[in-house]
């Protein structure tokens, strides 16, 4: 996908990229030590590559690849800092005792937020409260590599014009698997949200061992799915390759279990 360029007032040139705040906001959050996340320069995805689960070949092609750029996530330490400040924000002084309390030595992430899971209202003000410090360390990372964050396009489906008919028709046949797929995205947008808010509902009445597989599975997937997008990106650069030539990358074989906060 083509960007602009302009030049800042330092002279650096400065690039226009589609961001997905969302799923940068994610990758700045996940600062476990065996995920690595990459913006791609072009298409403003985030990659997401997990030890032990992509293949190592496929990782170090992205490394070395100029279209993308390493995600540096927010330390453990400056996400502590978040939760302390935001304690005393609390008017409930019964909550405000709890949450001081859990965040009190080892595990302290986890435990914060299974208090919170008690009191949607202030978990939600907390969820508010992170998501405007991450933006903060976002912005401020996109600027210090000359990117300039622009809106995403929305793709609208094309409806083609259909000329009157000379003579009698024969009957309808179904539209191209294309059409029928674009006619379909803005539907799926809506189930998509529907999805996610089953998931989160799903996941605040699980206990923290069902939390941590459903986690460890939901990596799996990520995973899965930006090696098929970094193979998809990597061929259309490369163009036409022999067919005795070997894959550029091999599916996930295995699943791997990370700890986050």
């Amino acid at each position: 996908m083509p960007t602009t360029e302009n030049a800042s007032a330092g002279g650096t040139a400065v690039r226009d990229i589609p961001i997905d705040w969302e799923a940068l906001e994610d990758a700045f959050e996940n600062n476990a030590p065996e995920v690595h996340s990459y913006l791609h320069l072009g298409t403003g995805d985030v990659l997401r590559v997990v030890d032990g689960v992509a293949d190592p070949q496929m990782h170090a092609r992205i490394a070395a690849d100029a279209n993308y750029l390493r995600i540096d996530p927010v330390s453990s330490r400056e996400q502590y800092r978040w939760m302390e400040r935001y304690i005393p924000m609390v008017e409930d002084m019964d909550l405000q005792a709890k949450l001081s309390q859990a965040i009190d030595g080892k595990g302290a992430f986890r435990r914060f937020k299974d208090v919170l899971m008690s009191y949607g209202p202030e978990r939600e003000r907390w969820f508010a409260f992170r998501s405007e410090r991450l933006r903060i360390f976002m912005e401020a990372w996109l600027s210090a590599h000359a990117l300039n964050p622009v809106p995403r396009p929305l793709w609208v489906p094309e409806v083609p014009s259909r000329p009157e008919p000379i003579v009698p028709a024969a009957p309808a046949v179904e539209p191209p698997t294309r059409e029928r797929e674009e006619t379909r995205e803005p539907r799926r947008g809506k189930s998509v949200e529907s999805l996610r808010k089953n998931l989160r509902d799903i996941a605040e009445a699980l206990g923290p061992r069902d939390l941590d597989t459903l986690t460890a599975f939901a990596e799996f997937l990520k995973a899965r799915r930006a090696a098929r997008s970094f193979a998809h990106h990597y061929h259309e650069a490369q163009g036409p390759v022999d067919d005795d030539a070997g894959p550029a990358s091999q599916e996930i074989a295995s699943e791997s279990r990370s700890d986050t906060a």
